[in-house]
């Protein structure tokens, strides 16, 4: 494996060796490691100074199930702190096989003139390109597709990321040609601000993935695929209903923000749920379970056809449809389905745009519940108007712009599809995460509402500030293996399937790992993370959620954020 590191003011490529204190890490760990070692944290985020690292995870490009995930790493744009995005697609596993790493991307050329690099087993070209700027990302997929073949990798930037916006993601073709999302962080706009409209990876007679011992690999991965098509959650629920099977049993809980986070349940939850979806799709000849990358064996996607049947988007999450829904007040899908697309295609966070329209909405842009008047707002920000700058730039962005100080955001990002108060666990990840509000960092739902790897109360504090920081502990490991974050359904309360996960690494690598390594690759990777963001001025201060978190209550448990700062600054005693 090697570092191939793209400078984009000179337009050289370098392939080095690997240093020795980047051996033994991989994905998320890989990628914080760089931008901590070769990026001033004071640097500006669109500067020459920022990088931009994809690095595949520690199995991927291997036979492990669902470890096609992908590491994009950076300082973000929108939050000013250290950035992972996690991304599925079929480009980790293909870098993997061709012998990548890491891919870093530096420096920033002259003009304004945009560039495409691709990958193959005789290295990276650079060309300017000519045809596909200002094009949305469908359309880029298509034409590459008819230049080089279907089986070709892509990662694109769409309009959002060209114009910069601090909300703009990086997209990677799925096997079917969809897209998938770096979604969170604004590292399409440091993408845009290397000049790079795309990247091919064609993996055609690549050297592939070596493995230490194969049959010790092969007889792990068993244990492990048969241990997630087991567990309820990711054998059943997820499978069936997509991760959007939460609407409903969030809704039940409380927690469901609704209308900019004003309460935790939706009347029309029950018409945006996983349920309905699944009966829609079914009757429109979509797809109720779909892979995000191939030998994923959770297959918690989807194809959503519009009524004519015909593709209108896939990969249609949770958290997509809970913030376009319930936090903007609208209950019809074909309308949620449609900005998702739109999304989708200029290369855009639905996340953080989707709780952005809701604080405009907060500040009378436009009607709670108007579902019409939302996809001209997103018209807005697809055309790259005054407004459309406005919302594209973010939550708290559009916040200061029009005056509400209701805002759901951390360290400058949207806050996502559970709310604090009734969720308290993960309150704790929005607050302490090293990324802003991110769900993912540490995902306390599972135990808090789901109830998987034990039963913490949602509405008390005890017991969630430890809660969170093993997730976190974990999910910065996880992030590093390539694997779905999923997988910790199954090994939260499955052993077996934890440690096989163990033994594909030392398989592959030939290591003799155990359970405490894990634990401290995980630790490692946060307090690298932490000192970046210290570096770049960030202190406990910013570890805080919003403040009318603490002045409202959430019904319909009229609950309130209730840590104190001393209990929140003791998340880091580890």
């Amino acid at each position: 494996m090697k570092i191939f590191r793209v400078n984009m003011t000179n337009l050289t490529v370098t392939v080095e060796d690997v240093p020795q204190e980047w051996q033994g890490f991989g994905g998320r760990a890989l990628t914080s490691a760089i931008i901590a070692k070769e990026v001033e944290p004071g640097c500006h985020a669109l500067g020459a100074g920022n990088k931009l690292v994809f690095a595949p995870g520690l199995l991927s490009g291997t036979t492990a199930p669902s470890s096609g995930r992908m590491s994009v790493g950076g300082k973000s744009p929108l939050t000013g702190t250290i950035k992972e995005s996690n991304v599925g697609g079929t480009a980790s596993q293909k870098l993997a096989r061709l012998g990548v790493k890491a891919l870093i991307i530096e420096g920033q050329p002259q003009g304004d003139g945009f560039y495409s690099l691709h990958l193959d087993k005789n290295g990276i070209k650079i060309e300017e390109d000519k045809v596909l700027a200002g094009r949305g990302n469908y359309e880029v997929i298509k034409k590459l597709d008819e230049k080089y073949n279907e089986k070709i990798g892509i990662i694109t930037i769409g309009q959002a990321g060209e114009r910069k916006m601090l909300s703009a993601n990086i997209s990677i073709k799925d096997p079917d040609g969809g897209l998938r999302s770096a979604g969170r962080g604004g590292l399409g706009a440091v993408m845009g601000s290397k000049k790079i409209k795309y990247i091919t990876i064609d993996d055609t007679e690549a050297p592939g993935v070596p493995v230490a011992d194969p049959e010790k690999f092969k007889e792990a991965a068993r244990v492990f695929a048969k241990g997630l098509t087991e567990h309820p959650v990711t054998g059943q629920g997820l499978p069936t209903y997509g991760t959007n099977v939460l609407v409903n049993i969030v809704n039940e809980a409380g927690g469901l923000p609704t209308r900019n986070f004003s309460t935790g349940r939706f009347d029309g939850a029950n018409k945006i749920s996983g349920e309905t979806m699944y009966d829609i799709i079914v009757s429109r000849n979509g797809k109720p379970t779909h892979a995000c990358h191939p030998g994923c064996v959770i297959r918690c996607s989807q194809v959503y056809n519009d009524k004519d049947g015909n593709y209108l988007t896939s990969g249609f999450e949770y958290e997509t449809i809970w913030a376009f829904g319930a936090d903007c007040c609208i209950d019809d899908l074909d309308i949620i389905a449609r900005a998702d697309r739109i999304c989708d295609d200029i290369g855009i966070d639905t996340i953080e745009t989707a709780v952005t329209i809701g604080v405009a909405m907060e500040g009378g842009v436009i009607p709670f519940g108007d579902g019409e008047g939302l996809l001209n707002l997103m018209g807005e920000i697809e055309k790259g108007s005054y407004l459309g700058r406005i919302l594209g730039n973010g939550a708290e962005f559009t916040g200061k712009a029009f005056g509400v100080t209701r805002v759901p955001a951390v360290k400058g990002q949207a806050i996502p599809a559970y709310d604090p108060r009734s969720v308290k666990g993960i309150g704790i990840t929005y607050a302490t995460t090293t990324m802003g509000a991110d769900h993912t960092a540490g995902y306390s739902v599972a135990t808090n509402i789901l109830k998987v790897g034990g039963d913490i109360d949602p509405l008390a504090k005890e017991g969630n500030l430890e809660l969170s920081r093993n997730l976190q502990i974990a999910t910065a490991a996880v992030d590093s293996t390539g694997l779905c974050l999923f997988v910790a359904f199954c090994i939260l309360d499955n052993a077996e399937a934890f440690q096989a996960i163990i033994d594909m690494l030392n398989a592959q690598y030939g290591l003799s790992l155990t359970a405490d390594d894990v634990t401290e690759l995980g630790k490692t990777v946060l307090r690298t993370e932490r000192a970046f963001n210290q570096g770049a001025g960030f202190t406990s201060r910013h570890d805080r959620l919003p403040e009318f978190f603490k002045k409202e209550a959430c019904p319909p448990h009229n609950a309130v954020w209730d840590f104190t700062d001393e209990e929140i600054d003791a998340f880091w005693n580890f």
